[in-house]
């Protein structure tokens, strides 16, 4: 019994003398590793900052047509990670019953992950997989089995390319 009672007290008085020193690593300092003490705000601001790994991870590209730019965002997927690895490159594309421009690429894109169709909406970017077309979606087209929606055209960019008559030839390069 008196061995359990030494070992009480011990563990009482370690516990006396080291939380005050616990207290004074972990207590509202607000310190940081390199000694300067941050804010609330300044935690907070800096957790909502986008970090620049995750501005990294936003997939751009550029598509040039005449003299008219255009950006497009791309989603995450692998037919995205395809069509970025055959870029840059210039596209003959063919004006199809005034809602999308579409014009073969060089090698098929990874279908891993997509569903069998889909309906873009208008500003998307497509890829038609059984004619291996890119396309500009304009306007709007229904729902056809081998559509891949890849992203979507920044800003007004489906309204700009509704305004370009007939085919057209597209330079796409990585953004």
């Amino acid at each position: 019994m008196r061995t359990i009672a030494v070992s009480r007290v011990a563990v009482l008085v370690l516990a006396a003398v080291a939380l005050p020193a616990v207290v004074a690593a972990c207590g509202t300092s607000n310190g940081t590793p390199d000694g300067t003490n941050n804010s609330a705000a300044e935690r907070s601001t800096a957790i909502r900052t986008p970090t620049t790994e995750a501005q990294e991870n936003i997939m751009q590209i550029r598509i040039t047509i005449g003299d008219e730019r255009f950006t497009a965002t791309l989603d995450d997927s692998a037919a995205a990670d395809d069509l970025l690895a055959q870029l840059p490159v210039t596209i003959d594309m063919v004006d199809h019953g005034g809602v999308e421009k579409t014009g073969p690429l060089p090698s098929p894109l990874s279908l891993a992950g997509q569903p069998e169709g889909a309906d873009p909406d208008v500003g998307d970017l497509g890829y038609y997989a059984p004619g291996r077309d890119l396309v500009l979606y304009y306007g709007d087209q229904s729902y056809f089995d081998g559509i891949v929606v890849l992203g979507r055209l920044d800003g007004d960019a489906a309204k700009r390319i509704a305004q370009l008559d007939g085919n057209v030839t597209a330079r796409v390069e990585a953004g």
